[in-house]
């Protein structure tokens, strides 16, 4: 299974406009065939990075699927909602994913992706985007099963986050050495905890993820996302 992973950047004027594009025109489109889905639909909160832009993530059943959506959008029943959303911001930027093997989710069960556009209660999550070192991947993806993975599992009454997914950027992605960390938020009344203070000490020190990851990578980036009332995917 394949997942495509699309950060937009609308124009602000219409982000309403195109959260409801999304609902009405590529959720349902998608339904309509049984090789895509539309699997998370999240904002960016306000004032934790670049305003307006909103992520989708589309589940796709193999490579198969990918070239079928790709010539649906190119020519197909998707080509006049691709240009209408397109009048909706400014930019946006796909990179192709793969569920890593050891990742919580690899699969999705297509049966069990809601499909009706409902509201849903909103649902916080933090997407941690890592680049490892120059042939150093195979031990950043190591190192998050043995050390990350197992750190939030062992705090779980304490944790702030609950890993989801962990997945990989697929051939052909601008940056292969890619690395995202898919965690949903447990206690979003901690989060003012974490922008206020500086971590303290023992959470840096040998023996952490913090401190120990610096061996394998040094770049990443965090953005706090919520989920859209009618994403399939809480």
């Amino acid at each position: 299974m394949l997942f495509l992973h699309e950060v937009h950047h609308l124009v602000g004027a219409r982000e309403d406009d195109f959260e409801a594009h999304v609902r009405d025109g590529w959720l349902a489109t998608l339904a309509k065939s049984d090789d895509a889905r539309l699997a998370w639909h999240l904002k960016l909160a306000h004032g934790t990075n670049r305003a307006y832009m909103h992520v989708t993530i589309t589940a796709l059943r193999d490579g198969n699927a990918y070239e079928s959506l790709a010539s649906r959008v190119a020519s197909g029943d998707l080509r006049t909602w691709a240009a209408e959303a397109d009048r909706m911001r400014h930019e946006v930027h796909g990179t192709l994913l793969l569920a890593v093997p050891w990742s919580p989710l690899t699969e999705l069960d297509f049966d069990d992706v809601p499909v009706d556009g409902a509201d849903r209660d909103p649902v916080l999550f933090m997407e941690d985007t890592a680049w490892p070192y120059e042939a150093k991947l195979d031990d950043y993806l190591d190192a998050a099963r043995t050390h990350y993975a197992p750190s939030l599992e062992a705090r779980t009454e304490r944790s702030l986050l609950e890993l989801a997914a962990v997945f990989q950027a697929a051939l052909g992605a601008p940056r292969r050495r890619q690395v995202v960390l898919w965690q949903r938020v447990l206690f979003p009344e901690r989060l003012p905890g974490l922008f206020t203070r500086d971590l303290p000490a023992h959470v840096k020190a040998p023996g952490t993820w913090m401190h120990d990851a610096l061996q394998v990578r040094d770049d990443w980036e965090s953005r706090l996302l919520r989920t859209c009332k009618h994403s399939p995917l809480q």
